[in-house]
């Protein structure tokens, strides 16, 4: 007999993964322990845990996983490979609707596209508050990506529209926005060269991080944009470079989520518990997502949150990439957040006290079929 810790070892397969496949009686132990609970798992069970660890990496749906393990076990290997088949055949058809749904959108990608679009010719120079900046920069930094495949997400985004100016940064996995005020001048007495209309650039995060190392004291900083460079003054020191080449995605359109349950939560000791509390295999994350730990979240209609055991199976819960949770909670630079958790596959938000522009949104992860 193997323990649940020892089957874990050998089979690829984590504990909590086990543990979810027991209760979806597709891997039951061998013999549960009627005092402490705990699984025990046959010789035979070995090889079924090793071959249902390769159904998953493959794709396959857990109804299916049951008939090809049940198949296994009583030596039918006609239904096995029939069930094999059918889930290559499926997976073959849809790589194939797949190709054509991107292939229509590269076509309609490439109608709006002006290869001879001119350069950005919009220049704007205003004065913004060094702490209001810093503070937003600290706020999205940790969201901005490293992908070198999706270079348009390796930078922040500096939205700057009438007295405001809004900084970004989205991986996919997650996303931060704040705000930073902009005066009426641009700190030499004169207007701003800008005539309030919306300029947008992607900072590249280098230049950013430098940017930020600019704002040591109180006093406003001058932030200048011409064209696609962009340069940041204080004083007598500067930071400027050239901004990145591609468009930033909507981040209004997803950043509207459905109203859900909020709570506050005390950052330290909220900290604590996901910090050292139970959390999910990543055998079970989302497909494409980074390999992860899972914090699962429930959040009470009194307010109260939770992080779930891993046998809860509350409807309302909501499972984050544990890592991604903790840095949001780190860049929220407060005592005390609001989380907001909607429908179990919206994103979750990780709200200021203090005001609504800034903000964190993790997107859940789906734990099971």
């Amino acid at each position: 007999m193997r323990s649940i810790g020892e089957m874990a070892r050998d089979s690829g397969l984590s504990v909590s993964a086990l543990r979810f496949y027991d209760g979806a009686g597709v891997l039951v132990p061998a013999w549960v322990d009627p005092v402490s609970g705990y699984r025990w798992y046959g010789p035979e069970q070995l090889g079924e845990s090793r071959l249902l660890a390769r159904l998953r990496r493959a794709g396959m749906p857990l109804a299916d996983i049951r008939l090809v393990l049940a198949g296994w076990s009583a030596a039918d290997t006609d239904l096995v490979r029939k069930l094999l088949q059918a889930h290559l055949h499926r997976m073959e058809l849809g790589l194939s609707d797949a190709r054509g749904e991107f292939s229509t959108i590269r076509a309609l990608l490439e109608r709006r596209e002006n290869p001879m679009a001119l350069p950005r010719t919009t220049s704007v120079r205003s004065a913004v508050s060094a702490p209001e900046l810093a503070a937003a920069l600290d706020a999205v930094r940790f969201a901005a990506s490293a992908d070198p495949e999706l270079p348009m997400l390796g930078g922040v985004l500096f939205d700057i529209e009438g007295e405001t100016l809004r900084v970004v940064a989205t991986d996919r996995y997650r996303m931060a926005v704040a705000q930073a005020g902009i005066d009426g001048q641009d700190g030499h007495g004169g207007h701003r060269g800008h005539d309030g209309s919306r300029v947008q650039v992607v900072v590249p995060s280098p230049l950013a991080d430098a940017m930020r190392a600019l704002l040591s004291d109180d006093a406003s900083v001058r932030l200048t944009v011409d064209g696609d460079r962009v340069l940041l003054e204080t004083g007598d020191r500067q930071a400027a470079g050239q901004c990145l080449g591609h468009d930033f995605p909507d981040y209004r359109r997803l950043v509207r989520l459905p109203a859900g349950r909020r709570a506050l939560v005390d950052v330290p000791a909220f900290r604590e518990a996901v910090a050292t509390g139970p959390v999910r295999a990543s055998e079970l994350r989302e497909e494409g997502g980074p390999a992860c730990d899972l914090s699962v979240l429930k959040v009470a209609a009194d307010g109260l949150v939770t992080v779930c055991e891993d046998g809860d199976d509350d409807r309302d819960k909501v499972a984050v990439n544990r890592d991604f949770l903790l840095d949001a909670l780190s860049a929220g630079a407060a005592d005390q957040l609001v989380l907001e958790v909607g429908a179990p596959k919206a994103p979750l938000a990780i709200r200021r006290t203090d005001t609504e522009d800034t903000f964190s949104l993790l997107m859940p992860v789906h734990l099971e079929d």
